[in-house]
């Protein structure tokens, strides 16, 4: 078959990712509180026959309250759970940090959630960043050799818990008596210098085994984490070179683990706004989220070199400002940034092109969103991607409406489910408790 990409679906706090989305005229101010705006926006993504959806989380808020909603859902499992019974297909992929979780519990809720959902879950196993997260639980953070000493340990343990009930153990025998095979259902008793569990854990294996392992992160120690672990990587590259580059070292860190690269899929994030042209997608962002211009503006100026004056946003940069702009060697954003500025836009509009956002931005017709991702995918830089839209009421619609269509028609991204499982999504091999290639 010809290889196809795979395409997962940023869920956040019920609104978008467009500063200021919470506002839009066609939004519920409410939405961050309800769990039927996720579920509604979670259909919308599998009516799409997207493969995944991808919850972010980060147990912290120290941005802009007085104006902006924190940008996490309330509860990451509680959110999946509502959205695992109102969904068949769709696979749902949850944060869960090594660092501050005890390895039993993160084993008991994924598997649980994997359960609930007949096989559809994925843990993204990442370890916590921040000390302000490390406050919230009334500790420092640990030093990164101690993080990821933790993360291995903790993804070993998990995975063992969730393979200590025997795959054949559940009996459930009603003229016999037999709940379940003894036998099978047995503690683990590992440790090391980070965690340890005896188990069992009480949850037999769901129609996929188990849940998925993911991981977002870029540093050495994450590329080693993923490689061992991973059946997908939640990533962030501004051009092909650098998606192509860290795709490579991912695959590499499998092939050393003792696995297939081919087991390891990289996803590049994209943020969309689907618009009739590129003038209609503008307005509605600066509509939204010119509020941040002013301090973005000097963030922009920064990255070109230049100073630019947040009083003057509907100007272009000058013929002399032009001549001193450089793209920032440290900042790999600023390449796009400049060629943006030297197409002609005024400052307000080359900020609502989104150029200092995380991921690459399209704002325009949804053809210009297939383009990039048929040529990032074409050039082996990429699986696939997880989608951002600017606002979740209307902005899935518009990528499931205006650009699934056109990469199915191009054969790129498949018109049907061939499987249930996320498993069977990703084209991930089985595995039922930790695997032997690797937990050495």
């Amino acid at each position: 078959m010809t290889r196809q990409m795979i395409i997962g679906m940023h869920l956040g706090n019920g609104y978008g990712n467009l500063p200021g989305a919470w506002r839009a005229s066609s939004v519920d101010p409410t939405s961050y509180t309800s769990f039927d705006a996720k579920v509604r926006h979670a259909q919308a993504a599998e009516r799409g026959k997207l493969q995944f959806l991808f919850l972010p989380d980060g147990p912290t808020h120290v941005a802009d309250i007085a104006n902006e909603p924190p940008n996490f859902n309330l509860d990451v499992m509680l959110t999946l759970a509502a959205v695992a019974r109102e969904t068949s297909r769709i696979g749902l992929i949850a944060t869960g940090s090594t660092t501050f979780n005890e390895p039993f519990n993160l084993a008991r809720q994924f598997k649980a959630l994997d359960i609930m959902s007949h096989g559809r879950t994925g843990w993204n196993a990442v370890t916590s960043s921040g000390e302000d997260v490390a406050a919230n639980y009334g500790r420092r953070l640990p030093s990164s050799s101690d993080r990821y000493g933790r993360a291995h340990e903790t993804v070993q343990l998990v995975q063992a818990l969730w393979g200590s009930w025997g795959k054949d153990a559940w009996v459930h025998d009603k003229a016999t008596g037999r709940f379940a095979n003894a036998e099978q259902v047995v503690p683990i008793n590992m440790g090391g210098e980070f965690v340890a569990a005896r188990g069992p854990l009480h949850i037999p294996p769901s129609e996929q085994g188990q849940p998925v392992i993911f991981h977002a992160g870029g540093s050495p120690n994450a590329i080693e984490l993923a490689g061992r672990y991973a059946s997908g990587v939640i990533g962030a590259a501004f051009t092909i070179d650098d998606a192509h580059a860290q795709r490579a070292a991912f695959r590499a860190a499998a092939e050393r683990a003792g696995r297939d690269p081919d087991e390891l899929k990289f996803f590049a994030g994209l943020m969309t706004t689907i618009a009739y042209d590129r003038r209609e997608g503008l307005d509605r962002r600066i509509a939204l989220s010119e509020r941040t211009f002013p301090q973005r503006a000097a963030y922009l100026g920064h990255m070109l070199g230049v100073r630019l004056d947040p009083a003057r946003l509907d100007e272009p940069l000058s013929p002399d400002q032009l001549a001193k702009a450089r793209p920032s060697p440290g900042d790999p954003r600023s390449a796009h940034a400049l060629k943006v500025v030297r197409e002609g836009w005024t400052i307000r509009d080359v900020l609502a092109h989104g150029v200092i956002d995380y991921h690459p931005v399209i704002v325009g017709p949804a053809i210009e969103a297939a383009d990039h991702m048929q040529e990032w995918f074409e050039a082996d830089a990429v699986d696939g991607f997880w989608v951002s839209p600017d606002i979740y009421d209307d902005g899935i619609n518009a990528f499931v409406d205006g650009v699934v269509p056109i990469l199915q028609d191009r054969g790129l991204f498949h018109r049907d489910y061939n499987g249930v499982t996320l498993r069977e999504h990703l084209g991930a091999p089985a595995q039922y408790g930790t695997d032997p290639r690797v937990t050495q």
